[in-house]
Order: structure tokens, then sequence, then C-alpha cells
């Protein structure tokens, strides 16, 4: 059975920086590909960043200023969130696939249980 969990998340005034993690249960992970997503009260839940062995995809939205990495001997996804912005509030989901990233939600099968990142003005 496929468990991610998320850490990392806290409270962080605008500029400053966070870095995310997400450990994963899967026996291969290298074949899988990882993403984050977040979601904002009121709002649907939006891609972030994935990456798919070293080949990453940003949102427009947080391009320069998050970096997606991962791990495969730790079996560990990383979001390193720099410049942060009020507008990045929000419960951010790890999430994984097999195969390529998508940018489209539903077609991960295994989620995180979600951590929160507030960034104050």
């Amino acid at each position: 059975q496929v468990q991610l969990v998320e850490s990392g998340g806290g409270l962080v005034q605008a500029g400053g920086s966070l870095r995310l993690a997400c450990a994963a249960s899967i026996r291969t992970f290298a074949a899988y590909a990882m993403a984050w997503f977040r979601q904002a009260p009121g709002k649907e839940r939006e891609f972030v960043a994935g990456i798919t062995g070293t080949d990453a995809a940003y949102a427009d939205s947080v391009k320069g200023r998050f970096t997606i990495s991962r791990d495969n001997a730790k079996n560990t996804v990383y979001l390193q969130m720099n410049s942060l912005k009020p507008e990045d509030t929000a419960v951010y989901y790890c999430a994984a696939r097999f195969g390529v990233v998508t940018s489209t939600p539903s077609e991960y099968p295994y989620w995180g249980q979600g951590t929160q990142v507030t960034v104050s003005s």
C-alpha cells in the first residue's frame, strides 16, 4: 500500500523560504512521477510542480521561486519554496502516479494528508 507523508509546512513572512518534504512508501519509487499540488480555502486544487526522473515542470505562478527535487535513495521528494508570497498560502499536497507528470489532480491515485503553508504579509 502506497503512503505519502508530507512535512515542513508552517508560518513564514512574505519573502521567506520553506522546504517541504514528502516521504513515499513506494517500492519502485524511481518509476513514479511525483508532484506537489496546493489548495487554498474556497479554491480548487492546483498543480504546483512535478518531477519525472530529472525532468521538472512548474506552474507559471511559481516558476523561478520554487524548485522540486527528488532523492530516489531516500524515496523522498522535496519542494524548496523561496520568495514566498501571501498568495502561496494553502494546504500543500504530495501526489504520486506511475509514469510521467501531469497537472491534472484526478490522474494521481496516491495522495498525502497535506501540510499547511501560511505566508503573512
